[in-house]
């Protein structure tokens, strides 16, 4: 499978998953959720979709339990609009970047302070 191939399903899952949050699902726990990425095995067969939320740690766990409940409902639906003839398995995964990044700005400021 071509490398561009899979970076275009990944875009495609970041998009539509996204889109899928906002307007499909009529969840309160999904408020503040942000897709930050995806990742595609090259056979095409797993995805792995990292989540962000608003709210810190507790409120992503709860969407985290919220997103894989729904998995397939969410896979089925982006089959649908990406018509894909595999449509990989969705693994909801914790996005720990932009927490480590406010981590390390927190430590920064602190010892600016300090």
């Amino acid at each position: 499978m071509s490398s561009n191939r899979v970076s275009k399903i990944e875009s495609l899952l970041v998009t539509e998953i996204s889109d899928i949050v906002r307007n499909e699902l009529k969840d309160p726990r999904l408020e503040g959720v942000t897709i930050t990425q995806a990742r595609v095995s090259r056979d095409l067969s797993h995805a792995k979709v990292y989540v962000s939320a608003l709210g810190g740690t507790e409120a992503r766990d709860k969407a985290l339990e919220v997103l894989r409940n729904l998995a397939g409902r969410i896979r089925g639906e982006f089959g649908r609009r990406a018509h894909l003839r595999i449509v990989p398995e969705i693994h909801f995964e914790p996005d720990e970047g932009i927490e480590a990044g406010m981590r390390v700005h927190e430590l920064l400021r602190q010892l600016e302070q300090g």
